[in-house]
C-alpha cells in the first residue's frame, strides 16, 4: 500500500500524508510507536500484589495480538535501532523489568524478564496462527501465562487463586 492509497482510503487527498510522514515507513513506525505507548499507558495503570501485577502486564501485552494482530505485528516489525521505536518499546521494556524485579529481586530481572517477553511473544504468535488450540493442549495462553509467573515467584507452593481477566 502507497501513502497516496493511505490518503485515499482515510477519506483525504492523496497527497495528504505526505504533510505529515516522509514515506510509508514513517508512519507505519509512527503506528507502531504509538501501540507501544498505548500498552505501556495500561501497563502503568496496574495495581496489586508483585505477581499479579505480572501477570496482567503479559495479558495486556498478549491482548493486543488477539485484538489488534496487525497492530502487535507491527510493534515487532518496526526496527530496533529506529531511535522513537526504541525509546517506546523501552518504555515498556523498564516498567516491565521493574515489575519483574519486585518478584523476583533485581539480580535475576533480566533474565526472567526476557523468559516471560519471550514466551508471552510466543503465545501471543501461537494464539493467531491456531497452533494454542485448546483441544490439543489442554491449556489456554491466560493458563501458560499463570504458569509461567508462577514458576518465577520465590518460595511458592502451588498456584495462586486467579486474578481477574482482562475483561472482568
Amino acid at each position: 500500500m502507497t501513502l497516496r492509497a493511505v490518503g485515499a482510503r482515510a477519506g483525504v487527498s492523496r497527497g495528504a500524508p505526505y504533510g505529515h510522514f516522509e514515506d510509508k515507513a514513517h508512519l507505519l513506525t509512527r503506528l507502531a510507536i504509538d501501540a507501544w505507548n498505548a500498552v505501556t499507558d495500561e501497563v502503568e495503570q496496574l495495581r496489586g500484589e508483585p505477581a499479579e501485577r505480572l501477570e496482567r502486564a503479559l495479558l495486556t501485552l498478549i491482548e493486543v495480538g488477539r485484538r489488534s494482530p496487525h497492530r502487535y505485528a507491527l510493534m515487532f516489525a518496526t526496527p530496533a535501532d529506529d531511535p522513537a521505536a526504541a525509546v517506546a518499546a523501552s518504555r515498556l521494556e523498564n516498567q516491565f523489568l521493574a515489575m519483574v524485579a519486585d518478584v523476583v529481586g533485581e539480580p535475576d530481572a533480566r533474565r526472567y524478564g526476557a523468559l516471560l517477553m519471550a514466551s508471552a511473544h510466543g503465545i501471543a504468535g501461537l494464539e493467531l496462527s491456531g497452533h494454542l488450540a485448546r483441544e490439543k493442549w489442554g491449556v489456554d495462553g491466560d493458563q501458560l501465562v499463570r504458569t509461567l509467573v508462577d514458576g518465577i515467584v520465590p518460595g511458592t507452593s502451588g498456584p495462586r487463586p486467579a486474578c481477574d481477566t482482562l475483561d472482568g
